[in-house]
């Protein structure tokens, strides 16, 4: 796994694991990690991801109407 150093500014009042679950879920949504990967950066388990993502404003559900019709052909 690669480490990357962030300098934040000191009046910026939040928490590590508010940092980790915004760019986790942002990675998530892009489809540049998978769901495992993205609670595995966060530090937890996969359904306690899918259970906070929701707070953050992140969905389990792609946008692309490709994937909605790959999906239906799935079902």
């Amino acid at each position: 796994m690669k480490t990357v150093t962030i300098d934040l500014p000191d009046s910026l009042d939040t928490e590590e694991f508010e940092i980790k679950m915004l760019l986790a879920g942002q990675l998530y949504e892009r489809g540049k990690i998978s769901l495992g990967q993205a609670a595995q950066l966060v530090g937890i388990s996969k359904r306690s991801f899918i259970e906070i993502m929701g707070r953050f404003g992140f969905s389990m559900f792609s946008d692309s109407i490709e994937d909605l019709y790959k999906d239906i052909a799935n079902a």
